[in-house]
């Protein structure tokens, strides 16, 4: 300190800087022997004090090195390296750098260095043996993957860097010594490790550690991409893909080889088993501390810098392959887009940055003590003053304090992810008897009796089908894992079901088992029901309450993951976040049109599951749930018209002066569960080929929704309702609209524009079409006449039914739904020229109530006509839920009936 104080005391170095450096020298014996050995460097630590290193700064450092000769060469990159760690260590230590900063600068050091010994020792290779060619001639390099640390460009400034070394193809060099491309490029990986690794009287680059290559130290140095694919494709463990997670190539071609690896890591399904997988290495990890006496790692021990780490690789692991945007290599972007989809909650995720930021300084600067990797605390009274006095605290127990305050958060939620779930259930060991029975290790009399004393109504027949389904083919060819899964589900299937109120358990658990079959040889769902025993028994009520939903999970069981989230399940849908959200979706995926359409049809049954669940579990009023069905499938039309758009080729302009008009329910906004979309298409466009472009991007519309695909069907499109119906062009101008529906339009089409409103598309002709549409509705007409023509249009619907004498048709029988829409559809068109209120789009309910305000109906009957119409739609909902017809008991509808035929009554027979 002494001396060094006198040195910058003769360089006349100014009070605040001088400071600087003499705070850094007294925390880290490191820096103080290097700014005392090597006082040359002093100007230039100076000169660049306030200077961030970024990746382009770095780079250029190591631009000249390359034409030394090779001593030259390895000092000037250990000196710039030793250069960079001075100027972190002061401005790091003094406040002037920030967590980003250091590791940025250091992984961007790590990979010129990289680069500058790759290119050096290839260069001097060449004038041996030549250059390195494929078959067909192309020349071949060296490439060098950084994993951990390095790979997610967070780095730690006396790191180790772990490294994957391969090469495109096989083949040959083509000078006159010729060898393999194996042989060379094992050479060239042998050389680069030596250039860094290597402590000489400058020291060392980095340490570098090749245990990670395919078969660890026993594998070869260098392998070809064929092998590569081969090793990861049949011999590649869990822990691997975990480690690939934030594999980079930092040196050489990416492409081929990130196009080989990201199957590996990211399967296409969501992979629960990477639960398990990752517990299991986190306790290897953790008897490993035990045995090593590591309790004090800051990295490996409890609350530790891994436990983080892990919490946002395993949600990588299971959505990676689902979510392209979670394919991504720091962990603190990660926990970031994690906060963003919802999938932790944001607080956690402030609280889990603040402490892994808190434990990477803590870990560098136990790094600038002495420039040696360690993540343990120190135990010597020396060493622990350095470290709080880069610190700035008073007392050791102090620190400690802070310390696990940081650790036990980590710990928490690091338990809070990974915890079994099981193991905290205190029914979960009370499973005896449910055991017993799904095993068949009691007589059936027994099992038959115990299951009737539960509430069971058909005790036989379930025991008969447990037996049948366990002894079934497709159980017994499970894989060992799967059938342990199994074993483990059935006996809580037997207890959820008995807790079903509103149906007999038999139906409850049968609906279930159903599922469960139709999954069941897709060992990651079976791996989410046994690490989520919550997310079973939600399903057993899901499916108790709705045999629909448990056929639309059946058939789309990458839903199962939407019942993890109690808050997002439960949530009312956010339109706008919804549709940022799949355009990102969307745009992350952009080029793989098949991948585009699975997504959004998962996107759009996602949601649907979660309108349901709230409709079944909080009692949904009936406006909310087709607000939400409508909102969902607008946001859906929004973006699939921008996506189908920007696929295709033969576009003539940036932005499609397109628009999509939604007729009937989607107008109306009372979308149900299944219904159709029934819409047609508009365009303003000048251009000469304007018909032809929008033409056929309607039909690759029409297709991108009715295409059945591994991921179901979007939506059933009907677009009977443009000009001429299905005799018409897909496809309508704004002009050729107007004339049409001016001209030749029938009065029935009229009726079905008092529902019609713009839904997708470019603004200025939707509000072209509200312009027409106003135009046509308030019209003058003649009320006899379309009077007459309402009533037979009305006559042939209704004959063309048979109804049963016993139920009532909630849409189609007099006094049913049809009944109310046509007589507000018949008002309005006979109205609205003197009440521009009526032309609101504002639903079959709101227009009834306008309509009595303006006494055009009885108020008392117009109100009984809304209860009777809200309690209609409401039935319909039920049946779609209950999979049956839309009908209800005579008796029942009766009371409901009498006011909607006494209004039509009034309306077209007064």
């Amino acid at each position: 300190m002494q001396q060094l104080a006198e040195i910058l005391t003769e360089k006349q170095v100014p009070s605040t800087e001088a400071a600087y450096l003499l705070h850094a020298a007294a925390c880290s014996p490191f820096f103080a022997r290097f700014v005392t050995r090597n006082t040359d460097s002093l100007t230039d630590l100076l000169d660049n004090l306030y200077k961030t290193y970024k990746t382009e700064d770095v780079a250029a450092l190591f631009a000249n090195e390359k034409n030394q000769v090779e001593t030259v060469f390895l000092q000037q990159i250990r000196q710039i390296r030793q250069r960079l760690m001075a100027h972190m260590i002061v401005r790091d230590l003094n406040g002037l750098a920030d967590f980003e900063e250091v590791v940025e600068t250091t992984s961007a050091l790590a990979e010129a260095a990289i680069a500058a010994a790759a290119d050096f020792y290839h260069a001097e290779l060449t004038k041996t043996y030549g250059t390195p060619r494929n078959a067909q001639g192309h020349s071949q390099q060296l490439i060098v993957v950084g994993m951990g640390k390095l790979g997610g460009r967070e780095l730690n400034v006396s790191s180790d860097i772990d490294l994957i070394f391969a090469y495109e193809h096989e083949g040959d060099t083509d000078g006159e010594k010729s060898i393999s491309n194996q042989d060379f490029f094992t050479r060239l990986g042998k050389k680069l490790i030596v250039a860094l690794d290597d402590v000489t009287a400058n020291g060392f680059v980095f340490r570098v550690d090749m245990r990670l290559r395919p078969y660890g130290s026993e594998g070869a140095l260098v392998c070809n991409l064929d092998a590569l694919e081969d090793y990861y494709q049949n011999y590649g463990r869990e822990w691997e893909r975990y480690a690939w997670i934030k594999g980079r190539v930092v040196y050489g071609p990416a492409q081929a080889l990130n196009k080989l690896i990201r199957p590996f890591v990211f399967r296409k399904y969501l992979d629960f088993n990477a639960y398990a997988s990752m517990r299991d290495l986190k306790t290897q990890i953790q008897r490993d501390v035990v045995q090593r006496g590591m309790s004090n790692n800051i990295k490996l021990g409890r609350g530790g810098i891994r436990e983080v780490e892990f919490i946002a690789q395993v949600f990588q692991l299971i959505r990676g392959g689902q979510l392209p945007d979670l394919q991504i290599k720091p962990t603190l972007a990660v926990l970031a887009r994690l906060a963003e989809r919802g999938m932790l909650p944001a607080e956690d995720v402030a609280a889990l940055t603040e402490s892994y930021i808190y434990l990477r300084n803590l870990e560098h600067r136990l790094m600038y003590i002495d420039d040696q990797q360690t993540q343990d605390l120190p135990d010597s009274e020396t060493y622990r003053g350095y470290l709080l006095c880069m610190l700035k605290h008073e007392s050791w127990e102090g620190f400690i304090v802070e310390l696990n305050q940081h650790r036990d958060r980590v710990q928490r939620f690091f338990d809070d992810t990974f915890k079994d779930q099981k193991s905290n259930d205190p029914q979960a060991n009370d499973l005896e008897q449910e055991v017993a029975i799904w095993q068949g290790t009691i007589a059936a009399s027994e099992a038959g009796q115990w299951l009737q004393e539960k509430g069971y109504t058909r005790p036989a027949d379930i025991v008969q089908l447990l037996q049948t389904t366990r002894a079934s083919q497709r159980i017994q060819q499970l894989p060992e894992q799967s059938k342990r899964r199994l074993d483990q589900l059935m006996p809580l299937l037997l207890r959820e079901a008995i807790q079903q109120q509103s149906i007999a358990p038999d139906t409850a658990l049968i609906r279930t088992l159903d599922l469960l079959e139709s999954i069941c040889r897709r060992a990651s769902y079976l791996a989410l029901l046994a690490e989520f025993p919550d997310a079973l028994a939600l399903i057993v009520k899901l499916c108790a309450a709705s045999p629909w939903i448990a056929q639309y999970v059946s058939a789309h069981p990458v839903l199962l993951d939407e019942l993890l989230n109690k808050q997002t399940l439960f949530k009312r849908l956010d339109a706008a976040q919804l549709k940022t959200e799949l355009i990102q979706h969307m745009t992350h995926l952009a080029g793989d049109v098949e991948a585009q359409m699975d997504a959004m049809r998962h996107f759009k049954h996602a949601n649907v599951l979660k309108i349901a669940a709230q409709d079944l579990m909080t009692a949904l009023p009936l406006e909310a749930i087709s607000d939400d069905l409508s909102a969902l499938a607008e946001v859906v039309l929004q973006v699939s018209l921008q996506t189908v758009w920007q696929n295709i080729s033969f576009k003539h302009r940036e932005t499609p002066q397109f628009a999509v008009i939604g007729y009937g329910k989607l107008g109306g906004k009372e979308l149900g569960y299944l219904s159709d979309l029934d819409i047609i298409f508009l365009y303003d466009d000048d251009a000469d080929n304007a018909q032809e472009v929008y033409a056929r991007y309607a039909q690759r519309l029409n297709t991108w929704f009715n295409t059945i695909t591994n991921a179901g069907l979007l939506y059933d499109t009907d677009l009977q309702l443009r000009p001429d119906g299905n005799s018409g062009l897909l496809v309508s101008s704004v002009t050729a609209f107007e004339e049409y529906q001016k001209n030749k339009a029938w009065v029935w089409e009229h009726q079905a524009i008092t529902r019609a409103r713009f839904v997708a598309g470019e603004a200025n002709v939707g509000e072209q079409f509200e312009r027409i549409r106003l135009q046509l509705l308030k019209t003058k007409r003649k009320q006899a006449e379309i009077k007459q023509q309402i009533l037979d249009m009305r006559q042939k619907m209704r004959a063309s039914h048979r109804f049963d004498p016993a139920l009532f048709d909630l849409k189609h029988e007099a006094g049913g739904i049809i009944d109310v829409e046509f007589m507000v559809q018949y008002l309005v068109l006979l109205h609205a020229a003197d009440y521009p209120k009526l032309t609101e789009n504002i639903g079959n309910i709101a227009l009834l109530g306008v309509l009595a305000e303006n006494r055009l109906i009885n108020a008392v009957l117009a109100e009984q006509v809304q209860q009777s119409y809200r309690q209609y739609r409401a039935w319909i909902h039920a049946s779609k839920l209950q999979g049956e017809p839309e009908k209800v008991d005579k008796a029942l509808a009766e009371p409901l009936q009498k006011p909607v035929i006494a209004l039509w009554q009034a309306v077209f027979e007064s």
